[in-house]
């Protein structure tokens, strides 16, 4: 399967993969106008990732911003991740937040309190 690396603009996400190390991470902001289109690529590559996984895996993510669309997008991707947690699988979601953005914490706890993995808030900086 091919890996994604996708170059971050000041409104779309860096996305960078692995699938033999089991490791996706997204990073930037993520502001795009059309954010089905934006991470496409990434739910594309989630969804063949998880065909055959490995038995880690590991999302690291770190959005200094974000918009509701992506919201709804990220939900989706580690609603993908929860099946494999629910498979036995261990899934790791790493979440980097700035130190002093009470925000962007928050909605790593928001997220964790909708999905059944265990989310790491990582303060950066």
């Amino acid at each position: 399967m091919e890996d994604l690396a996708i170059t971050g603009t000041p409104k779309t996400p860096a996305v960078r993969s692995d699938a033999n190390q089991g490791l996706l991470e997204i990073t930037g902001r993520s502001n795009p106008e059309n954010t089905v289109e934006v991470f496409k690529p990434i739910v594309n590559w989630v969804e063949e990732y998880v065909q055959n996984p490995g038995e880690k895996t590991t999302l690291n993510i770190q959005l200094e911003h974000f918009n509701t669309s992506s919201s709804k997008s990220l939900i989706g991707i580690f609603k993908r991740f929860e099946a494999l947690k629910k498979e036995g699988r261990e899934v790791i979601i790493n979440w980097h937040y700035d130190a002093d953005d009470e925000d962007i914490l928050e909605a790593g706890e928001n997220f964790e309190s909708v999905i059944e993995i265990p989310f790491k808030m990582i303060p950066v900086g």
